[in-house]
């Protein structure tokens, strides 16, 4: 086995700054490269077309652009390298996210004539963002500009700009000829008024500080569970991401939260007592305990650094498709080997690649932009910040219908929810002496939900309104629970984002099942135009075993447009107001509703009639 270091390595920059050339240059010098690969790029009069060696897809041979990410591997006397030669066009930024996540150095390659691009910019901030902490920026075909000092010094100038902005990178910078070889291996003559490294001696040089093994820091992602032969323990696989496993460890699943010791530990080649990072392994625990894919073991010595248990995520995400990415969006999100259902609970900040500035409160993030998010996952994730930990501390977000990658991320800040100030295991239900039943009986009357939803100024209230009337008049108990109603009130402490919004609804759904049982027909008329926020009452009620009943106000957006009577279609279709539902914020129809109406130049008795129908 090779005792020489591993650095990883990948390239960045605008398109056609040289980036394939560069790396081809590498294996070139440094004679890594085998004969037939070489003979089979060079031409008749025996240049060998370096770019070529990286760019394996036809379609970039064609284009002359890297679309996908190569890697490329070489080894000196001192350390053994892996390439990754990410592609510089705007459009597959995407692939450069995913050829960085793993680099300890970036290599920004810089066109000696054009200096520093919006590419370059963009791509080095994502480098940064990655963890990446060691930047060396190559200004190629500095023979274009016939080894210039001057212009070289204009374009150090403008790189360590960039560094400034991301914080004081460490960087070096160094003018090279990718295609005739000048300061790549070796150090060129054309360049006298340079006395730094060659690019590889930059490289052999750079110190890495590689996290000394810790087995407090113990994560071990279950990937499969198996069981050899009915006399055998389950057998828990996985690649160890963080610390240090041995044979007699404590350890404890998360996120269930069950222990038991370590009495198995091998890997596909051999038997051993101790294993470190990023081996994979697998173990036999004293107990049988219920484990499966996505859980993971951490270490429950007293000393142990445990990750957090959570639902919300501030993250930087990269957002991959043509199809914007919005607050409310429900997508997958797969983090190590678990996948759970996440939404967009806000969007914070968007980087602007000009100026490497955050944008503040983006509507949405379109293709290949990279911002801020907060994200609140349907069930619990064990996470890590990813300063801590790249592993647990990445994920990427999956389209639940296409199955596409359609985001990569990287958590800031994982939290839990919990009620704050409260610990859970002290909060008891306390049941009602009286069954409902009991007072359904008494009162005469049996409880019930009917749900307005609707596009804004489609009728809902005007209706709700009516029916509470008619249904009081006739004798019955009702309320309106109106959505404006209750911001003064109940839901006084939320704003209008996606996370607050779906908050609005629990609550209404809720406080409707807690009526409801009491017997009150409650009518609830909110927007509520995300089908899940919907379920989600929906089920809050059925799990009572109370009715539940959905009005779809159907009146087409026109008309609401039309009617208008608050001016928010106004202001949103001036600029003035973001994230109206029905102008530029989705409404998701529901699919089975009970009753669909539409107001326009409707008899409101009749529309009324309609409704208590559905409860007799």
């Amino acid at each position: 086995m090779s005792t020489r270091q591993l650095l990883r390595i990948t390239t960045a920059g605008s398109v056609d700054d040289g980036k394939s050339t560069l790396i081809g240059r590498l294996l070139h010098d440094t004679d890594s490269l085998p004969l037939d690969h070489l003979e089979a790029v060079t031409d008749a009069e025996g240049v060998a077309d370096l770019a070529a060696l990286s760019d394996g897809l036809r379609a970039e041979r064609e284009q002359g652009i890297t679309i996908d990410v190569a890697y490329r591997f070489f080894s000196t006397e001192t350390r053994s390298y892996i390439l990754a030669d990410t592609p510089g066009h705007e459009r597959y930024t995407r692939n450069m996210f995913t050829g960085a996540s793993n680099a300890h150095v970036a290599i920004l390659l810089v066109d000696a004539r054009a200096g520093v691009l919006r590419q370059t910019r963009r791509h080095a901030r994502i480098a940064k963002l990655l963890g990446i902490k060691h930047f060396v920026a190559a200004v190629n075909k500095i023979d274009l500009v016939d080894f210039d000092e001057k212009r070289f010094g204009e374009v150090e100038h403008e790189l360590q700009q960039v560094a400034d902005r991301l914080g004081g990178a460490d960087l070096s910078v160094i003018p090279i000829a990718a295609k005739l070889g000048d300061n790549v291996v070796h150090r060129s003559d054309n360049t006298p008024w340079f006395d730094g490294p060659t690019l590889l001696e930059y490289l052999e040089a750079v110190e890495l500080t590689a996290p000394q093994p810790d087995p407090a820091s113990l994560r071990l992602p279950v990937q499969w569970v198996s069981r050899p032969t009915a006399e055998q323990r389950r057998r828990y696989t996985g690649r160890l991401s963080a610390g240090t496993l041995k044979v007699g460890d404590p350890v404890v699943s998360l996120p269930a939260g069950t222990r038991s010791t370590v009495t198995v530990l091998d890997t596909l080649d051999d038997d051993r007592t101790t294993a470190v990072a990023p081996l994979s392994i697998s173990i036999e625990l004293a107990d049988d305990i219920d484990v499966g894919r996505g859980d993971v073991f951490v270490s429950a010595a007293e000393n142990a650094s445990l990750p957090v248990l959570a639902r919300e995520l501030d993250a930087t995400v990269c957002w991959f498709l043509d199809e914007p990415l919005r607050a409310g969006d429900r997508l997958a999100l797969k983090q190590g080997t678990r996948t759970v259902r996440a939404t967009v609970q806000e969007l914070h900040t968007k980087l602007d690649p000009e100026t490497l500035d955050e944008v503040d409160a983006p509507v949405e993030l379109a293709l290949n932009d990279i911002g801020s998010i907060t994200l609140r996952t349907s069930s619990l994730v064990v996470a890590d910040a990813y300063a801590d930990n790249r592993d647990s501390g990445a994920f990427i977000l999956i389209d639940e219908v296409s199955n596409d990658t359609v985001g990569a991320g990287i958590i800031l800040e994982p939290r839990e929810v919990k009620p704050s100030g409260h610990n859970r295991s002290d909060i008891k239900w306390h049941p009602s002496s009286l069954d409902r039943e009991y007072r359904w009986g008494k009162t005469g009357q049996r409880g019930a939900t009917i749900w307005f939803t609707g596009l804004p100024a489609s009728g809902k209230s005007t209706l709700a309104v009516a029916v509470e009337r008619a249904l009081v008049e006739s004798g019955r108990v009702a309320y309106l629970l109106d959505g404006d109603n209750l911001r003064h009130g109940l839901s006084d402490d939320l704003g209008f984002s996606a996370g607050d919004r779906a908050e609005n609804i629990r609550r209404v759904g809720h406080l409707t099942r807690l009526l409801a049982d009491a017997g009150v027909v409650a009518l609830a008329s909110l927007v509520s135009p995300l089908k899940s926020d919907r379920e989600l009452a929906r089920t809050l009620n059925d799990a009572a075993k109370l009715p539940f009943l959905e009005v779809h106000v159907a009146t087409p957006v026109a008309e609401c447009e039309r009617r208008d009577p608050k001016g928010l279609y106004a202001r949103a279709r001036a600029g003035e107001l973001k994230g109206l539902t029905g102008i530029d914020a989705p409404y998701e129809a529901p699919e089975n509703p009970d009753l669909v109406v539409d107001t326009t130049g409707a008899d409101i008795d009749d529309l009324v009639a309609r409704v208590i129908a559905l409860l007799d």
